[in-house]
């Protein structure tokens, strides 16, 4: 039955072929947008170098902090004090990395100056995060608590401040200190703001006092990664946090409530947009949906428009299979069929317009050190947006088709 919805849908487009390029350019341009924009939250998201175990991933990053006279403060930069008592504390996660974000530094090589971004950060962020070295290893446990001048840089810096050549063992300037690079690694984009940096060095190294009792810290902020045994310890893990969290101190005397919690990325930001610590991501992802659909109304309404025309010039074929016997139930289902096959066939396109244009954007470099692809997520979810799209162009058309009166048709007097 699928192989004469497909045969017929063709035979249709090929008979006006206007109305197939305007179809067709209509459905590839919004699914296009559409690819676009989930190609841009996947590569920002989802599970990428060298985040590549997400799925088994939770992080405090940020929270709502109260007081009875200031009101809410929202989306402060939490302290390393804060991070060290009540989450590195934490018996039920696999492993806990502590890390500060990247802070912008300038360096110089001879007169050349050099922009670049430190992390400040422990042993446990290379057990969490799967870098690919290219020369060296990572710092250990000892060389962190030893607050040891050594660091590991990306390929990046290797190639501005070393020209590219083999640079372990040599010693690099940052921040007004001599390390000794003892790893290079493979460029992080900067959408993936938590591994993101040029140079990572051990914590100890900051210029920020680790152990003052405070709960919200300075530019550029730490945060803490956690790394579950597996997905469904991560109950157990947001509700041992939330018992420590019951018992917090707040050493400001500004403040006297925190809503926070280990979340993924989308429970966080769900929590920052509906101000509850919980972070729940249905209610978010129900706005994401209505606001998708709102945008491919108005494509579906010119659609539905074209679609009308075709039906009409497809009305004596309706009549003549009512007269025979066929129900108004098959005649939807198959309108609707072969909308969604021309939608499909417009996915395809839009899919091959987005490969082109990632292409582009990748070669132009608007985004440092990323490399946007389509991988199977990505097709996945450009296929149901086109399914979507071509049931809601064809409902419609499909019901006002299924209404029409067999004798009305064939007699040419059809509404």
């Amino acid at each position: 039955m699928f192989l004469n919805y497909l045969k017929i849908a063709l035979k249709v487009m090929t008979r006006h072929k206007l109305f197939t390029f305007i179809s067709l350019f209509g459905i590839s341009f919004t699914l296009l947008i559409l690819v676009l924009i989930t190609s841009a939250i996947d590569h920002t998201f989802g599970p990428h170098y060298p985040e590549t175990k997400l799925d088994k991933t939770l992080s405090v990053t940020m929270g709502l902090l109260e007081s009875d006279t200031n009101g809410t403060y929202s989306g402060p930069l939490f302290s390393p004090w804060f991070f060290k008592k009540y989450v590195k504390s934490l018996k039920t996660p696999k492993t806990i990395s502590l890390s500060s974000f990247h802070n912008p530094i300038q360096v110089y090589k001879g007169e050349r100056k050099i922009n670049m971004g430190i992390k400040y950060t422990d042993s446990e962020f290379w057990e969490i995060l799967d870098f690919d070295f290219l020369e060296g290893k990572a710092f250990n446990k000892q060389q962190e608590e030893n607050i040891e001048y050594v660091a590991v840089i990306n390929e990046k810096l290797r190639n501005e401040y070393f020209d590219g050549q083999p640079c372990v063992g040599k010693y690099i300037e940052a921040d007004g200190d001599n390390y000794r690079v003892i790893g290079v690694v493979r460029n992080v984009s900067i959408l993936r703001i938590m591994p993101y940096a040029d140079i990572w060095v051990p914590m100890g190294h900051t210029k920020t006092d680790l152990n003052k009792p405070c709960i919200t810290g300075t530019f550029p902020g730490w945060f803490t990664m956690l790394l579950a045994h597996n997905k469904k310890d991560f109950p157990k893990i947001q509700s041992e946090f939330q018992q420590k969290l019951k018992n917090i101190e707040f050493p400001e005397g500004r403040f006297n409530k925190l809503l926070t919690n280990a979340s993924t990325y989308g429970e966080a930001l769900a929590r920052q947009v509906f101000r509850k610590e919980t972070g729940n991501i249905g209610p978010f992802m129900f706005i994401l949906f209505v606001l998708m659909t709102i945008f491919m109304i108005l494509p579906a309404v010119n659609l539905v428009n074209i679609n009308m025309s075709r039906i009409m010039e497809r009305s004596s074929e309706i009549g003549i299979r009512k007269s025979f016997g066929a129900s108004s139930i098959t005649l939807v289902g198959q309108f609707i069929m072969e909308n969604i096959i021309v939608t499909i066939i417009g996915g395809l396109l839009s899919l091959v317009l987005a490969g082109i244009i990632l292409g582009i954007v990748n070669q132009s470099h608007i985004v440092p050190d990323m490399t946007f692809t389509l991988n199977f997520r990505i097709f996945g979810t450009s296929m149901l947006f086109a399914i979507f799209f071509g049931f809601l162009s064809g409902v419609y058309p499909a019901l006002k088709m299924s209404r029409l009166q067999p004798a009305e048709i064939i007699q040419g007097g059809n509404k």
